[in-house]
């Protein structure tokens, strides 16, 4: 399937597709949605705190896709909030940090919570990130392409910092999800599932910050 992921994006929006980030706190998910939707890197990050998201907009196979990725917070005190939010995700990146082993050995226990939370058809690719601290690696490619093997996941390595890979980690699971929606509209509605399947399950009150209108910060769930 040829991809174009640059062109005229002020056309309707024909598919909307919810993407969540997941892992332990500190592994860099909120770099990865920063250097994918606003091509930035802050050195200065803060925990993320409940849920945030990003979108953006771009082509895929002549389709205009709205990318809605939603970054949750990694600190276990906020996994029975964010639970919830996996609901209507059709793709997800499981992100670990290849300089902490620890990381990586959550990444099953994440899983498990993934799948008995989302579709069973949701999209998931691991990411091992901070590929820029090589010299520090903990996790051996090896070890995480045979867990994503096992786990029939995708997997690639990527630095926010440095730009690696990270577009193509992202555009890769968005043209895999838009193979999937595309199957699925062959049985069903395309343009019921493209608008309103993604987006089903909880209601989420999302209040604007006054600090940084870039930035939406769940509140609390139904």
């Amino acid at each position: 399937m040829s991809s174009n992921f640059y062109g005229d994006l002020n056309a309707k929006i024909d598919y909307v597709f919810k993407i969540v980030l997941i892992g332990d706190s500190a592994v860099g998910k909120s770099q990865l949605l920063a250097r994918f939707a606003r091509n930035e890197f802050s050195l200065d990050s803060k925990a993320t705190i409940g849920v945030e998201f990003q979108t953006k907009t771009l082509l895929v196979d002549n389709k205009t896709v709205k990318a809605q990725i939603w970054d949750t917070a990694g600190q276990e005190r906020y996994r029975a909030v964010t639970s919830a939010y996996y609901r209507g995700a059709v793709g997800a990146m499981l992100v670990y940090d290849i300089t902490k082993r620890q990381t990586f050995d959550h990444m099953a226990r994440w899983l498990e919570e993934l799948r008995s939370h989302a579709d069973k058809n949701i999209v998931i690719m691991l990411i091992g990130n901070k590929s820029d601290l090589g010299s520090l690696r903990a996790v051996p490619t090896e070890d995480a392409q045979e867990f994503a093997e096992r786990e029939n996941l995708y997997f690639m390595e990527t630095s926010a910092l440095e730009a690696t890979n990270v577009e193509s980690a992202f555009l890769t699971g968005l043209e895999e999800i838009y193979r999937v929606a595309s199957k699925k509209s062959l049985t069903t509605n395309a343009g019921d599932y493209a608008k309103s399947s993604s987006l089903k399950g909880v209601t989420i009150v999302v209040p604007q910050h006054d600090s940084d209108p870039r930035v939406k910060t769940g509140g609390c769930c139904s």
